[in-house]
Formats: structure tokens, sequence, C-alpha cells
């Protein structure tokens, strides 16, 4: 999970409740001013960004994915106590009505 530098929107959901179960923040990162739809994502902001506990998942987004995966090494030096990630073919790929089949048959 740590050793990608990107995560499709799948193993975004996935990881994150497995993550959330050990106190694990992981925060989707707007780097282009528009949100995802059906999901919480924060602005970058450095100053805020570091207020997350140290050992957070910043998991970061563009439109196609390609600039934050070549942007990933910046963000891993300017947030070092964090681990960085991006989001695999950004917003234009994202699905805004996409559920993890586990949570889809627990509400039939």
């Amino acid at each position: 999970m740590f050793t990608k530098d990107e995560w499709t929107q799948e193993e975004l959901y996935k990881y994150s409740l497995e993550l959330e179960k050990h106190n694990i923040k992981v925060v989707l990162i707007d780097t282009i001013l528009k949100p995802l739809e059906n999901i919480e994502s924060i602005t970058y902001n450095p100053y805020e960004m570091r207020e997350f506990p140290k050992g957070s998942i910043f998991v970061f987004y563009c439109d196609t994915g390609k600039t934050t995966k070549e942007r990933l090494n910046y963000y891993k030096q300017k947030f070092p106590e964090y681990h960085c990630v991006s989001l695999r073919g950004g917003r234009g790929y994202w699905r805004p009505n996409y559920r993890l089949q586990n949570e889809i048959e627990s509400n039939i």
C-alpha cells in the first residue's frame, strides 16, 4: 500500500477503510480547485495540511493524474512526515457513484 506512488479510486476507498481502523487519516488533496463529487477533499494548502497528524496519507489529484504524479517527489520532500500518493487518472477517471462491492452487498 505505501510502496505504490499511485492509488486508483478503488484503492483509495479500500485503503481508507483499512487505515481508519488504525487511526491513520487519509486526506484527498485538490490541486486544481475542482472538488470531486461524493467525497470530502481539501484544497492544497501546506499550512493547513501540516495540521493533520504526522503519518497521515495525502492523496493528491489533478485533472489527469499526470501532474500530481510528476510532482510527487516534490510533495514527499515538502511533507516528509506524511505519506504522499497520487490519484491515478485524476479527476478525469473519477466515478462519483462508485462504491466498494462490500458496501453494496451490506445494503441489500
